[in-house]
């Protein structure tokens, strides 16, 4: 019997107001139906990465973000550019998904991003390292649910979410494709 997909969201920004992570809660709001999207929050809770703590037991951060990685079924993600690549932070949840080698980790796991930049430049630099990082863990990803969908903060309302009728059906898009890849059966990841 199928079940919904378990889409996983992280945004690769801290920033209060970050059209990446406006994007991606108006993914979880707009989720169709058999998908179930999860907002994953701890990105600054995360200690630095050190392979001498990437062993039992785990830092609880550490624990709770590979627990919401391996419940999900694939990965969305939607990240900034700092200084020409991913920001700090970011690669430092990348870098904790390496060494997680149990049933349901990010290894060969379907993912995917939005690039939600608006800038002229488009935040490839970054992108392209979250590709790399990506194919370095062994994680599948989905090019065509990958996309770009510029973001402005005008089309962020009050209520942090977009407004852009036009960029909310890009994102339902994205997110389906992405869904569709990852299948929705019990003997997935």
């Amino acid at each position: 019997m199928k079940r919904p997909c378990h889409v996983l969201l992280v945004s690769g920004s801290l920033r209060r107001a970050s059209t990446n992570t406006a994007l991606l809660r108006t993914a979880h709001l707009l989720a169709p139906a058999g998908i179930v999207a999860a907002f994953y929050e701890g990105l600054d809770g995360l200690p630095h990465f050190d392979p001498d703590l990437d062993q039992g037991p785990l830092p609880p951060a550490v624990a709770e973000l590979r627990a919401a990685i391996r419940v999900s079924d694939a990965i969305l993600f939607c990240t900034p550019e700092y200084a020409g690549a991913l920001p700090g932070s970011f690669k430092n949840l990348l870098d904790w998904t390496i060494g997680d080698d149990q049933r349901g980790s990010i290894y060969e796991k379907p993912v995917a991003w939005i690039n939600a930049s608006a800038a002229p430049t488009g935040a490839a630099d970054a992108h392209e390292s979250l590709r790399k990082v990506l194919s370095y863990a062994h994680a599948a990803i989905v090019e065509d649910a990958c996309t770009s969908i510029p973001v402005t903060r005008q089309s962020v309302g009050d209520d942090g979410l977009i407004v852009d009728p036009m960029v909310r059906s890009d994102i339902v898009e994205a997110l389906t494709k992405l869904a569709k890849h990852a299948g929705s059966d019990t003997s997935g990841h």
